[in-house]
């Protein structure tokens, strides 16, 4: 760890949260052991009403582990998921962790040519899927290393009566040639659970693949020591408790997800709320019939609920803390989100590098938020800046350059990258590509991301703080601003916006443009706006810039 002197932060931690955490290298499907010892009959999940205990999500992950053992998973295997938010994947995630192996989870959107790339490179022999969305991999099976497809139907774990009625209506189980079912395969266990030794600082509990969205993905090796170290730091930060109740509709096939909403739940014993999808009134209900008292989220799942004409008719109150992350979080959508539910609502930070918890504002005192801000490190991180050209110099306070980090939620490298490994881990830090800068008080605030900062005739222009004034006017619902070729200035910002629905054909493109011109500087002004019905997202809430530049090119 750094000096204290070279750590401002440690002052603006929560009352009670230690400098340095107690560790125990453990495997990290001991979360779900020593919970469900402590306290066996605790709700765990809520899905579609039918509640789990801790108990028996711990039993039937070890049904799942003995199969998998049965089926030929050793030490290592990659197992793929291909599954919604559902308490199949808690059973199945670590059942494959008792089993020895590495789960690797999928996006369940993927499209075939996205799907066959990430099996050929973890190569998994087995997976576990929705029947709903398994089509396409059915398509890619055969060109694949899979041998074997465990099918679940959403309404597997579901009440039976709503069971039944979705199954007359449209959630039939499909089939699928050359594939068993998920809960024949739990009933099919017959031995023993064989333990395997688990080295928590080397052995992987999770391949995780990034990228996708600006590029080749990679795969993100995640140990048991990563993923329980930032448990254990996100359990420090959270106010959580055993009494807490986590509203998970963010993915877990994400990093922020599995640690926020589900790891970091079971080891406070908390109960997780499953939704398998975003839908705002579902959300809504769900808010109100179970009453969360957490809802890690991303900006855009805050600013659709926040536009639903019926927001009022829902009573929001039981919401006590927010952290948003994936997204920059802009300082009026969290004032509004404030308003209607009374939550603290914060910023954090991480990547999937990272477990992903690096950063987050403080949630014991409103009066420590910074807005604006990512907030300070987590226990047992360090964090500085460094300069971006070579990333060898330390920024002064104040100034802008290239965030890097140290902790033990740290990763282990890129699946079968090296040279990738190298150029991000540097003499025990990871370099993120993302700018920022620190304040004299330790907090620390992202400018952009490297790739995506404009320069217009020499100047740096940050899409971020062309967003922050989009969402500071009255008829904006969301914003994304990209650099597009100028023949004089090289790079000029664009800006691509929806509109609030009251808003829409009412608003005109130069009305935003003569907006943003009186409300920063004259070379950070985009050229054009561009209304959109919809941005492109990923699930977790991520603006596609990618996509927004290839549709403005053809």
């Amino acid at each position: 760890m750094a000096e204290a002197k070279d750590r401002p932060w440690v002052d603006a931690w929560p009352e009670g949260v230690p400098e340095t955490l107690t560790y125990e290298e453990m495997p990290l499907y001991r979360l779900l052991q020593d919970t469900a010892a402590r306290v066996p009959n605790a709700i765990a999940t809520i899905f579609f009403n039918r509640e789990m205990t801790y108990g028996e999500l711990d039993a039937l992950s070890d049904r799942m582990a003995v199969r998998l053992q049965e089926l030929g998973v050793r030490k290592g295997d990659r197992v793929a998921l291909f599954l919604p938010n559902c308490p199949q994947f808690l059973i199945s995630h670590f059942g494959i962790l008792k089993a020895g192996g590495v789960t690797v989870p999928f996006n369940p959107t993927y499209v075939e040519r996205e799907i066959k790339a990430q099996l050929d490179d973890c190569g998994a022999k087995i997976m576990i899927a929705l029947d709903l969305v398994y089509g396409p991999v059915h398509n890619v099976r055969q060109d694949s290393p899979l041998e074997r497809v465990i099918l679940t139907s959403i309404t597997d774990y579901m009440p039976r009566l709503l069971a039944r009625l979705a199954f007359l209506k449209k959630a039939q189980p499909r089939q699928f040639p050359g594939t068993t079912r998920f809960l024949d395969e739990l009933e099919a266990a017959e031995g023993e659970l064989q333990p395997v030794e688990i080295d928590p600082r080397e052995d992987l509990a999770l391949l995780l693949y990034t990228g996708g969205t600006t590029g080749v993905p990679k795969g993100v090796m995640l140990t048991h020591y990563n993923q329980v170290s930032n448990a254990l730091q996100g359990s420090a930060i959270s106010y959580m408790g055993d009494e807490g109740r986590v509203l998970a509709v963010l993915p877990f096939f994400h990093t922020y997800a599995m640690t926020v909403c589900m790891n970091v739940a079971i080891h406070n014993g908390a109960a997780i709320i499953l939704l398998p999808q975003f839908h705002k009134k579902d959300t809504l209900k769900a808010i109100q019939k179970h009453k969360p008292t957490h809802f890690p989220g991303v900006p855009t799942l805050y600013v659709a609920l926040l536009s639903d004409p019926n927001l009022t008719k829902y009573d929001l109150r039981s919401i006590q803390y927010c952290v948003s992350g994936a997204a920059p979080l802009p300082q009026e959508v969290a004032r509004e989100w404030q308003e209607a539910t009374g939550a603290m609502i914060v910023e954090g930070y991480g990547l999937t590098e990272t477990s992903p918890i690096t950063h987050a504002n403080p949630m014991d005192d409103l009066a420590k938020v910074r807005f604006g801000s990512i907030g300070i490190p987590v226990p047992d991180t360090d964090a500085k800046i460094m300069d971006i050209e070579t990333g060898t110099q330390e920024m002064p306070v104040g100034d802008i350059g290239e965030l890097v980090i140290r902790g033990p939620q740290v990763m282990k490298g890129y699946w079968e990258k090296p040279d990738d490994t190298a150029r991000v881990l540097r003499d025990g830090w990871f370099y993120t590509g993302d700018i920022a800068k620190m304040d004299e008080d330790g907090y620390f605030h992202i400018v952009d991301r490297k790739k995506d900062m404009i320069i217009v005739g020499g100047q740096n222009v940050y899409p971020r703080d062309i967003e922050e004034v989009l969402f500071e006017h009255e008829a904006v619902e969301q914003a994304a601003v990209i650099g597009v070729p100028d023949e004089f200035k090289g790079e000029v910002p664009k800006a691509f916006v929806t509109l609030r629905e009251e808003y829409r054909g009412k608003v005109s493109e130069q009305e935003v443009l003569d907006y943003l011109a009186k409300n920063m500087a004259k070379h950070s002004v985009p050229t054009a706006v561009e209304f959109r019905d919809e941005l492109p997202i990923t699930l977790v809430g991520k603006v596609l810039r990618r996509e927004l530049r290839e549709a403005d090119t053809e």
